[in-house]
């Protein structure tokens, strides 16, 4: 089940996640931002963390062909087709170490705002219990 802004942008992120449960997101933001509750933040920095994960495991695959990549022979045609693998692999590698950095960025935006969010509910809590 996906509901709300943040949940569409999960799955148009992750595709179908309806066996790890909903993703709630806030109704109708304004000006390109929306609303979440901390849990429905968590549900979301969850996802992106399973995605960093294979990020990652897909940047030590990647590491271990370039590591493994040999010339069958001498020839020009067996050196031709390393030094050609070993370049695809290298734009690879930057594609995938780009990947991950920007999840990681992604991951520390998203957990301030939960965090800032979290601060806030306390916030206004305390100030419930004052009046």
């Amino acid at each position: 089940m996906i509901i709300g802004e943040a949940g569409r942008a999960a799955q148009t992120v992750f595709g179908d996640v309806s066996s790890r449960g909903p993703v709630y997101g806030g109704g109708g933001g304004g000006g390109g931002a929306f609303e979440m509750e901390p849990a429905e933040l968590d549900a979301v920095i969850n996802l992106w963390e399973d995605q960093l994960t294979k990020i990652t495991a897909d940047g030590v695959k990647i590491g271990n062909i370039v590591t493994a990549l040999r010339a069958p022979g001498t020839d020009a045609a067996s050196t031709g087709f390393v030094s050609s693998g070993a370049d695809s692999l290298s734009a690879l590698q930057d594609q995938n170490d780009s990947m991950r950095k920007y999840v990681q960025g992604y991951l520390t935006k998203l957990k301030a705002a939960r965090d800032k969010t979290v601060a806030t509910d306390q916030a206004n809590a305390e100030l419930g219990k004052t009046r």
